[in-house]
């Protein structure tokens, strides 16, 4: 019966090692006795070729145990030439235990001399043989038909070194590494797998000219956003393509089949590396506390917060994970998405938090135990042509949510709100402030639920968001519009701000207001330019950026408090709380008035009330929201 594939290379291994053993101690005798030695009669001799099966089988034996034949060749390293070492040290001290026992010592052909002499030699053709096979099979790669991309590495660190190994023993990545720019002073003019330190990121520009390059890649972990833009601006007038290696733990990926190596994360850059800021850092154990086990609802849970909370959510283990939504294909795919990659049965519902009859019905029905309110209408320009719908959907829809998960029992409410709402010009950001304070007034009614509100800035790639639109412009061969040279933004990831907002929620008792860290605001100018970039285009030259001036509603800068709110930190690094005087008493009849000017069409009257209730001015009125049936506790 034939022997496996992995059998016959062990084996083969096996007896070379034994030949390479035999051919060493040979020689070795040679040279402390010379040629004249090797007469039949020679009494040296004789005691070598009883000894020698002895050392070989003792050598092999210490191979074994010290896991040598588990190496493949191909992948030796200097640690696995360590092991070479160490395996045949420990193999002859064990035969010179064994020679002493024997009394064949020091007068016999066994001298120390010789024993030295072989241990050197021994471990010299083991790691030779090795290392010209290791050569011979690198070599053997480079031989390809396929063309192969000349590419510049961006850093010469530990991450640099390994992208240019892997390269270049991988042909089939169809890449060739040329060099290296390392803006560390003590690592220019060296050399790293015979490829030259060619200069700093400076001369990046002038060395892709220079030497063709066509890829350049950024292979240095501590990259953070604000270096990462310098880079990317640098290249802006070379044609070669930008890619990134996050770091030597995304790096290599092991097949555990078949014990190969191979680069697994070089990719593009994503707009979403040029604000890279440090991770973020979750309390699970916290989280578990208040989600694990629970009813979780989600208001909003086909949109980009809703769907991302949805997914980190499943995560925890609730209880039960209900998906609410009014558009049926949203809600149909996170449900398929939770289904298949979390392996929970998610309750999908079809309901507008507008209607408060079905949406008693939902609370009453699931009775869920913490709710997470992310419905909302949330592009700018669009709710300043239709002020009626925004407060449909962002102050009714809000209040029906708040008080009946009050009136229902519900332990925690958290309300998903946005930098738009602090001294808001537009009627969306009115509304989400309005939904705040909504929310802080009922944490005062219904002591026996805790309110807490997540204030934030914009999310990069939500649906209908400015770089997704960008994107499309870029697709089409521009122009990208950009309002203002001197607009900012704050931003997040989907998946950061969703992180925080859990977070927050864990702290929230009173209808307290968290607010996210988003670091720097970025020009939505310099946004542009940075997509334009990492499309592979020149600004201005490939691309046009024309400006279109401010649309209805918006600002130039965003805030992220009142001058009225103090800022205190809280136990996460990344979550501070704002310290405001309550609502006004006359709040919640105010909201009703705006709702009976809503649904009366009152288009002209109603913006200006909205900005009036959002800033506070809140005359009294009479009391006019019809809510629905008495919730049935």
């Amino acid at each position: 019966m034939p022997l496996p594939p992995i059998s016959r290379r062990i084996v083969g291994q096996i007896l070379i090692d034994a030949a390479l053993v035999s051919v060493a101690n040979l020689v070795s005798f040679l040279l402390k006795y010379g040629p004249p030695a090797l007469s039949p009669s020679d009494g040296h001799l004789r005691i070598v070729l009883v000894t020698l099966p002895v050392l070989v089988i003792l050598r092999v034996l210490a191979f074994g145990m010290l896991r040598l034949y588990r190496i493949r060749w191909r992948y030796m390293s200097v640690h696995d030439l360590k092991t070479v070492a160490g395996a045949t040290t420990l193999s002859s001290a064990i035969f010179a235990v064994s020679l002493k026992l024997w009394g064949f010592g020091q007068a016999s052909a066994y001298s120390w001399s010789m024993q030295i002499i072989d241990w050197v030699l021994t471990i010299c053709l083991l790691s030779g043989v090795r290392i010209a096979y290791r050569l011979w099979s690198d070599r053997s790669l480079e031989v390809t038909t396929q063309p192969r991309q000349r590419a510049l590495i961006v850093g010469a660190g530990d991450a640099g070194e390994a992208v240019a190994r892997e390269l270049l023993r991988s042909p089939a990545q169809g890449i060739v590494p040329v060099g290296f720019v390392d803006d560390e002073p003590k690592r220019r003019g060296g050399r790293i797998h015979g490829l030259p330190v060619l200069g700093t990121t400076h001369d990046i520009a002038a060395l892709t000219q220079k030497i063709g390059v066509e890829v350049i890649l950024i292979a240095s972990p501590r990259t953070d956003g604000k270096t990462l833009r310098d880079i990317v601006s640098r290249c802006e007038s070379v044609p070669a393509r930008l890619c990134l290696v996050p770091g030597i733990p995304d790096l290599i990926e092991s097949s555990s089949a078949a014990g190969i190596s191979r680069l697994t994360s070089i990719r593009a850059i994503k707009i979403e590396d040029l604000l890279h800021r440090d991770p973020v850092q979750t309390d699970m154990a916290e989280l578990s506390g208040y989600l694990s086990g629970q009813r979780v609802l989600v208001t909003g849970a086909g949109g980009s917060i809703g769907s991302e909370l949805c997914r980190q959510i499943a995560a925890l283990n609730p209880a039960r994970l209900l998906l609410l939504g009014r558009g049926e294909n949203s809600i149909f795919e996170i449900q398929q998405e939770l289904i298949r990659e979390f392996g929970i049965a998610p309750t999908a519902i079809i309901a507008d938090v507008k209607d408060r009859n079905r949406m008693e019905e939902v609370f009453l029905t699931e009775r869920p135990t913490v709710v997470f309110h992310a419905a909302a209408h949330k592009h700018v320009p669009l709710m300043e042509a239709n002020p009626s719908e925004v407060v449909s959907n962002n102050v009714l829809g809000t209040r029906n949510v708040a008080e009946i998960a009050a009136g229902c029992g519900v332990r925690k409410l958290v309300y998903v709100s946005t930098d738009k709402a602090v001294n808001p010009e537009s009627v969306m950001g009115a509304t989400k402030r309005i939904g705040e304070q909504i929310v802080s007034s009922l944490s005062r009614q219904y002591p026996g639920t805790e309110f807490a509100v997540v204030r934030f800035g914009n999310v990069l790639g939500s649906r209908g968001s400015v770089v997704p639109t960008m994107q499309k412009q870029i697709a089409r061969g521009g122009p990208v519009t950009v309002t203002d040279p001197q607009m900012t933004r704050y931003f997040m990831t989907i998946p950061e701000a969703v992180q925080l907002i859990l977070q927050a929620g864990a702290m929230g008792k009173h209808g307290e207001t968290f607010l996210l860290d988003m670091g720097e605001p970025v020009r939505i100018l310099d946004l542009a330019r940075d997509l334009i970039r990492l499309s592979g285009l020149r600004p201005d030259l490939d691309i046009k950026i024309e400006f279109t001036g401010m649309r209805p509603g918006e600002k130039l800068n965003e805030e992220l408090l009142y001058a009225s709110e103090a800022r205190r930190p809280t136990a996460h690094a990344k979550i501070s709380v704002s310290e405001s005087e309550p609502p006004s008493p006359l709040l919640l009849p105010a909201v009703d008035r705006l709702i009976r000017l809503a649904s009366e069409g009152e288009r002209d009257t109603l913006r200006d009330e909205i900005l009036k209730v959002a800033r506070g001015d809140v005359p009294y009125a009479e009391p006019v929201f019809a809510g629905g049936t008495p919730i049935r506790r």
